[in-house]
């Protein structure tokens, strides 16, 4: 049986420097009221990892906003001139990861893999520097798994066990982060009482999720 935390709670655990994973698909399913805590907390240094960083005071965009951020790996940052603006002047690092590779890179460090294979990006830019195997006279790219110290999730139910729920768009990149970080805390919109959410409903379950995050009062 978990204890809910406060927001301010939830961001105190989490380190300057630390790695971060961030659900959300332009702010949609992004855990708002954690990352409302970190930039209240004054965070730095984070690595952030996510589909992209939204725009200014949305999402993610709110932690780039606030000088938050060292480091960004997203598939695109074409919606936020803050991000743009920040990795042209170097205040910013960005790997740019196309969003099906960022998808099964992070499923496979949530998997215990060693990499993926794929094809996207040959003969372009995005195979600098990268390891190149041919399979039955094919080239593909070897990219490595992501992982990161926590994933901040936002969910649409939670239950005193920890099983999450989420609700339409919102499940995009969470679920796959509940399985590739070291410390998995979960932003529900409603904690329900145990046996409330049925288990075909679930797609986190609870064993995966470390903390709770109390509704807003």
């Amino acid at each position: 049986m978990q204890i809910a935390i406060s927001a301010a709670a939830a961001a105190a655990l989490i380190p300057d420097g630390s790695s971060v994973m961030l659900g959300g698909f332009m702010g949609v399913g992004a855990p708002d009221r954690i990352i409302d805590a970190l930039v209240a907390r004054g965070a730095r240094g984070l690595t952030v990892i996510g589909n992209d960083t939204a725009s200014p005071g949305v999402g993610l965009g709110k932690l780039i906003d606030a000088g938050c951020v060292a480091c960004v790996r997203a598939s695109h940052i074409g919606t936020n001139p803050v991000t743009q603006k920040r990795m042209i002047s170097g205040e910013i690092e960005v790997e740019l990861i196309p969003q099906g590779t960022l998808a099964e890179r992070i499923r496979a460090g949530g998997s215990g893999l060693g990499g993926v294979l794929t094809p996207t990006g040959i003969g372009t830019v995005v195979e600098d520097g990268k390891r190149i195997i041919e399979v039955d006279g094919a080239k593909f790219m070897l990219e490595l798994p992501l992982r990161a110290d926590f994933a901040l999730l936002r969910a649409r139910e939670a239950d005193y066990h920890g099983n999450l729920t989420y609700r339409l768009t919102a499940t995009n990149f969470n679920p796959l982060m509940a399985f590739a970080a070291d410390c998995v805390i979960a932003e529900p919109d409603e904690i329900v009482a145990v046996g409330v959410i049925s288990p075909d409903a679930v797609r986190t379950p609870g064993i995966l999720v470390h903390h709770l995050v109390e509704r807003p009062h």
